[in-house]
Parts: C-alpha cells; sequence; structure tokens
C-alpha cells in the first residue's frame, strides 16, 4: 500500500504540492476563525447534571440573576494607612461615574463592592456590572475602558489601584496566551531550525519542517472551527497553542523519520527515486501506526464529561492526521523534486558512520540486557516516587502571569479582606410545587449555614422597608418573582480556589445544606468554588475513564501491526511507568523546589496522552526495527544490538526536537503551559532516552521469540529482496 503510495507521491510531486496548495487557500479564505469557538470559562464546560450548575440555573430563573460578567475596582492608599475622607470621596466620585450610562459600554451599573471598605478600612472595592455572559468577548473592551476610566479619575500618588473580577481575569488570560502563542511560535521554529542543523548540517532539511507544517497549520484550525459549528461545542482556549506546538513537533518527528530513512538507502546504493520510494513504504507504515496511536488517544478525551478535555480530543486528532497525511505525501513531493539537495552543502549522507555512540549503546544493550532494564526501571521509579506528594490546584488566577492587573487586584483584596469575599458561595432553597417559603425559616437556616465549618459568615441583606436599620436584616431573600426560591450568600473562610474551599462547597457544606434545609424544601449549592468543585470531580471521573481506555486502545494499534500479544503488554507497562516518572519529576520540580501548592488540574490527562501517544511512537519506531533485525535471521540479542545502533539516531533526533518543541512553553509565562512544557518535554525525553532506547530493546532481548507470541513476527521472510538484505532501519 504505501509503495504504491510512495511511486504515485515521487512520481507526481506537483500535483501533490498543488493539491495540499489549493486546499489549505480554500480553508484559509473560508473557514471561521478558531478563536471565535474559544470558551474562557471553565464552568461552560461542565454537563448540567452538576448542583453548582443547577444552582445557577435556578438563581437565573428565579432572581434574574445571569452568568453576566462583571469588573472589580479596589483601592488602597500607597503608604498602607487607612482610606482617609478624601480618599473615600474619590471613591464615590469614581463609583458615581462608572455607573453614569455611556461612560462604559455595556456596563449596567457600579456600587461599592461586598464587605468594602474593609473591616481595617484601608481597600475599597467598586462592582461594576456588565449586561452579557462574563465570556463575551465584548466585555473584554469594557473592562479596558474601566481601568482607562480608573487610571484618569485616580491619578493622584495618594492611592493606588487595580481592576480585577472575573471578566478583568479573562482579558488578563487572553492577553497572556496571545503573548504564549507568539513567544512559543517563535522558539519553536528556531530550536526546530537549530537542532536540524546540528543534526544534518543542511539549512534545505532545517527549513523543510516549517515550511510544510507551516502550510498544514494553516489549515489545521480552520477545519477544527468548522467541525467545532457543526456540532456546537466550544474549546479551550489553551487549544490553539499546543496545536502549534503538537503540529511542529510531530511533523518534525515524522520528516526525520523519512529523511534517516531516505539517507539509509541512499547510503545502500539505490538511486533517489527508488530511495525515496522505499523510505516511504518502510516508515509510511511506522507513521501512520505512530499517527493512529495518537489519534485514539485524542479521541480517548471524547469520553470526558469535562468539556475542556472534550474539546482538546478531535482538534489535536485532526492536526496530527493531517500532519500524519502530509509527512507521507506533502514531504516525499518536495524531496522528489530536491533530491539530495535536501542535505545540501553536507556530504555526510554519501557515507556511512563508524563506531558511533549508538553502537556502543546497541553492543551495551545486546551484552547485558538484563542490567540495561534493571537500571532502566529503576530509574523511572525512583522518580515515579516524586507522585506521592501531588496535590493539584483550581486556582485560575495562579496560571496568570504574577505582573497582571488581575493578579495585583487579587493581591490587595488579600491584604485586608476576609479570604471569601472574592467569591461568594450561594445557597439556594426551593420550596416544594410552588410553595410560598417562609422567612423566618430561611433566616435561622441561613444563619445557622453561616456557623457551618469553613464558612466565614453569611451576608445580611437590608429589609427593603427599612434599608438603614441593620437589626431588620435577613440571612436570606426571597425572590420577588417566584416566592417559593430564596438566594442565602454566605463566605468561606480560606482562599475560595483552595482544595479545602472546594471540600467546603462541594462536600459539607452540601450535606449542611440538606440536613439542615426547612421542611418541605430543597437546597442547591452554587458560587465559583462549587463549580471548581464539581470541575474536580469531572475531572477525577475522567482520569480514571480515559487513562484505561486509552491505554487499551493504543495496546490493540500495537498488537495488530505487531500480531502479538506479549509485546504490546509490555510496551504499554513502559509508557505507563514513563507517566508516573515523569508526573513525580515535576511534582519534585514544582511543588517540591519550586514551592507551589499544587499542579494544575489539568495536567495529569495532558501529560498521560502526550507521553502515552508519542511514547508509543518511538517505542513503534524500535520495535518495529527490532522486528526487522529479527526477520533478517539475527537473534534476539543481536537484533537489540543493530535496532539501537541503526534506529536510536532517529528516535535521539526526534525526542530532541520534540522534547525542544514542548520546552518552548515553558516561556510562555503561564503557569500551566510552564509545567506542561517541563512536563511533557520530560517526559518525551525518558521516552526517547529510557524507554525506546533502553528498556524496550532490552526486554524484547531477554524475551527472545516470546515477545511476538501468538504471531511469527521475527520469523525470517522466504527470501528478502537484495536492497532489503543491507541493513536499512526503519526511521534511521
Amino acid at each position: 500500500m504505501f509503495e504504491r503510495l510512495g511511486r504515485f507521491v515521487v512520481h507526481n510531486p506537483w500535483k501533490v504540492i498543488a493539491g495540499w496548495v489549493l486546499i489549505t487557500i480554500a480553508i484559509v479564505a473560508f473557514a471561521p476563525a478558531l478563536g471565535d469557538q474559544v470558551s474562557r470559562d471553565q464552568a461552560n464546560f461542565l454537563p448540567s447534571d452538576y448542583e453548582s450548575v443547577q444552582a445557577t440555573e435556578l438563581g437565573q430563573e428565579a432572581f434574574g440573576q445571569t452568568n453576566n460578567g462583571s469588573a472589580t475596582v479596589v483601592v488602597k492608599r500607597t503608604d498602607g494607612k487607612p482610606l482617609a475622607d478624601p480618599d473615600t470621596a474619590a471613591i464615590a466620585a469614581l463609583t458615581a461615574k462608572l455607573a453614569t450610562k455611556g461612560t462604559v459600554d455595556h456596563a449596567i451599573g457600579a456600587a461599592p463592592g461586598q464587605g468594602s471598605p474593609s473591616p481595617d478600612g484601608k481597600v475599597a472595592t467598586i462592582e461594576v456590572g456588565f449586561d452579557q455572559p462574563a465570556d463575551d468577548p465584548e466585555l473584554l473592551d469594557s473592562v479596558k475602558q474601566v481601568r482607562s476610566v480608573v487610571d484618569e479619575s485616580l491619578p493622584g500618588d495618594a492611592l493606588t489601584h487595580a481592576v480585577g473580577g472575573q471578566v478583568a481575569q479573562l482579558l488578563d488570560n487572553q492577553d497572556a496566551f496571545d503573548s504564549a502563542l507568539v513567544i512559543v511560535g517563535a522558539a519553536t521554529v528556531l530550536l526546530i531550525i537549530g537542532l536540524l542543523l546540528v543534526i544534518y548540517r543542511s539549512p534545505v532539511a532545517a527549513l523543510l519542517p516549517i515550511v510544510t507544517v507551516g502550510l498544514v497549520s494553516a489549515i489545521a484550525p480552520g477545519l477544527v472551527a468548522w467541525l467545532a459549528q457543526l456540532f456546537d461545542f466550544q474549546v479551550d482556549q489553551s487549544v490553539q497553542i499546543v496545536m502549534t506546538i503538537v503540529l511542529y513537533g510531530v511533523g518534525t518527528d515524522y520528516i526525520v523519520f523519512l529523511l534517516f530513512r531516505y539517507r539509509e538507502r541512499l547510503r545502500a546504493g539505490d538511486d533517489k527515486k527508488t530511495a525515496l520510494i522505499a523510505a516511504v513504504a518502510r516508515v509510511g507504515e511506522v507513521i501512520m501506526s505512530a499517527a493512529a496511536a495518537i489519534i485514539i488517544a485524542f479521541m480517548a478525551l471524547l469520553l470526558a464529561v469535562f468539556g475542556a478535555f472534550t474539546s482538546f480530543g478531535p482538534s489535536l486528532s485532526i492536526a496530527v492526521a493531517l500532519m500524519a497525511l502530509a509527512a507521507v505525501t506533502l514531504i516525499p513531493a518536495v524531496v522528489s523534486l530536491i533530491g539530495t539537495v535536501v542535505f545540501w552543502p553536507s556530504k555526510s549522507w554519501q557515507r556511512t558512520p563508524k563506531g558511533t555512540t549508538f553502537q556502543k549503546l546497541g553492543r551495551l544493550t545486546g551484552r547485558r540486557p538484563g542490567a540495561v532494564a534493571v537500571v532502566s526501571v529503576g530509574v523511572m521509579g525512583v522518580l515515579a516516587l516524586g507522585m506521592l506528594g501531588f496535590n493539584t490546584s483550581y486556582d485560575s488566577l495562579s496560571q496568570l502571569p504574577s505582573d497582571t492587573e488581575s493578579a495585583r487586584a487579587d493581591n490587595y483584596t488579600k491584604e485586608s479582606l476576609p479570604a471569601g469575599t472574592s467569591a461568594p458561595t450561594f445557597v439556594f432553597v426551593e420550596a416544594e410545587h410552588g410553595a410560598a417559603l417562609d422567612q423566618a425559616a430561611l433566616d435561622a437556616y441561613g444563619a445557622k449555614l453561616g456557623k457551618a465549618d469553613g464558612i466565614d459568615g453569611a451576608a445580611p441583606i437590608p429589609d427593603p422597608a427599612d434599608l438603614k436599620n441593620p437589626a431588620k436584616a435577613h440571612f436570606a431573600f426571597i425572590s420577588p418573582k417566584n416566592p417559593s426560591v430564596a438566594q442565602i450568600v454566605l463566605f468561606l473562610d480560606a482562599n475560595p480556589f483552595a482544595n479545602e474551599s472546594l471540600d467546603v462547597a462541594g462536600g459539607t457544606l452540601r450535606d449542611v445544606a440538606d440536613a439542615e434545609a426547612p421542611p418541605g424544601t430543597q437546597a442547591h449549592v452554587g458560587g465559583l468554588s462549587s463549580v471548581l468543585a464539581d470541575i474536580r470531580d469531572a475531572n477525577n471521573r475522567d482520569l480514571w475513564v480515559i487513562f484505561p481506555v486509552a491505554g487499551v486502545l493504543i495496546a490493540l494499534v500495537l498488537g495488530l501491526m505487531l500480531r502479538s500479544i506479549v509485546a504490546p503488554l509490555y510496551l504499554m507497562a513502559a509508557v505507563v511507568l514513563g507517566f508516573f516518572s515523569t508526573m513525580g519529576a515535576t511534582v519534585l520540580a514544582f511543588q517540591g523546589i519550586g514551592g507551589q501548592t499544587g499542579l494544575s488540574f489539568m495536567l495529569p490527562m495532558m501529560l498521560y496522552l502526550f507521553v502515552v501517544a508519542i511514547g508509543t511512537d518511538y517505542n513503534i519506531l524500535m520495535i518495529a526495527r527490532l522486528r526487522e533485525e529479527a526477520k533478517l535471521g539475527n537473534d534476539s540479542r543481536t537484533a537489540a544490538d543493530l535496532a539501537i545502533e541503526h534506529g536510536g539516531p532517529s528516535v535521539g533526533a526526534a525526542g530532541l526536537i520534540l522534547a525542544g518543541t514542548f520546552a518552548s512553553l515553558m516561556l510562555a509565562g503561564v503557569s500551566f503551559l510552564t509545567e506542561m512544557g517541563f512536563a511533557v518535554s520530560l517526559g518525551i525525553l525518558i521516552a526517547a532516552f529510557v524507554m525506546s532506547l533502553f528498556l524496550v530493546p532490552s526486554v524484547t532481548a531477554l524475551l527472545g521469540h516470546k515477545a511476538w507470541w501468538p504471531g511469527h513476527g521475527d520469523e525470517p521472510d522466504a527470501l528478502p529482496a537484495a536492497s532489503e538484505r543491507d541493513p536499512a532501519p526503519i526511521g534511521s
């Protein structure tokens, strides 16, 4: 199959290139922008059967509450002293100005924030409400206007200020991710060019991935956006950055596999066309099997209940499928036109190197496979112990660069206002059968909830008939639209993003609210901490479902490719050990050395899929080379020796390039991307230089013929072709 494809591409290069160019032009011209399908609010990714979502819907129906956005202006004195009368007068004037219609687009009012001024009198807040949902792109400009008005109104040296809140966080988040996309894209391109220059000593080979992958990266976002419109799903804001890295990383890997094989056939004496056809014929199977493993792993994300994970599945699968197709069509077509110029000006492609490092490593593994296997497992096992200290973080603010205005606003409020003030927790009480609620019973209920474990108190609500009399305040507000529904506002006594707050809002508070609810009523706990608690539950469920499903599906791909049951089992066991060792090392780096309280909750899922899928790429490359050596009549130890000698360079080169592209994420300035860049790049290095280069060949050497049971994949061919009797490693 791949030989026929290779012949068509090599003999019709202009047709293939023209087809790719026309498709690119059509998609770029007519496809919607991927950015229009992006959601920056994680709550939008939760299914409707979670309690926090039900609470939000009840609040919208009964109180007209929506998920409309808001911004919080935080003001304090530069000298740290309590606010003086002139300060409060300036803040009141600013509040009135922000409340004036037409000052800020989409603003529907401005008022002092909850708990303002702070108990110590040092901080005041102003809440600016908007008439659109928090993730509406138009509100990002509204926040910019708020910041401009505040800057103009409080220009003095006495007061300092910052504009934070939900929409402001989304604005800073977008700016951080937009900057990250530029930085990561530039760093990735420079890194790939630099590494390929070192490997091939040819500017042509170094630029080939940039041009071809650039073409594919122009197509993928448009296809993903079309898919998002067709199936009505939203895309997480990290997708486009990760997609860029995946395309350049995986694409460069596939190009390396092809060029190493092409160079090997040239050294074996094939002419340029024949060598390229042979390269496509052999490496095509490896590339497509590897791509299938990655796509299956990514598509397993469709089983997630948390929508952010679901959006990664089809998005990254489309990117990988396009790149694999380009690797066996577009890349060979370009190389067919330029021939050996792809290695210019280097002449190293004309001679086979002797006495290389990989030859020495191959001899070591072939002679002492047991020792090599024990050391490989030991290294990964020691790193995996770091998982014992693993904690997750759901703090979206901590993911932003510390110098953003949102982060500064949050720090100001933490200095003087109670921790829970920034994100109140809401309890909605609903009477059965539409009966009217009793105010006295609700007030007693609200007061009791305010004293529950983990709660700093309930917010008193002034009596509409006597607003200036605190003694007549209530702890529950009955909906004027629906007297069978009431709302109670509670403040947590810890950071609303902290795991202990999630334990309260998603656990103990719900238990107390249900147990103590007035007879004939039902309670629903909502608010940001409740949403995050449900996201945590969804995340935990997804990890337990997706991990084994992806592993089993990839093992099936390996089994079909190798026609073996034994080999896929230890290949997947090696990959799983690689995942735990990578996570353990990341915990040690960020929580141990870096002092972070936890790692982003999305990291384990992303890392598992990348390490499992991409690590399987290298395993496929190496196990295919082991099988080829065995089919040439070599015993298992000699096959391991030769597989490392000939396949090691391509695995090592691909691992370095892919690890380098993911490492560029560490320059993004966004905590999640920094963690992901470190973890995935380390995981790829472990997969390439420990798992595929040493562990897999050594275990295969120890098992011998049993590794291919029940098939006979290691049995020699009846009569190999003359060109195939030469050592011709897959991907090397």
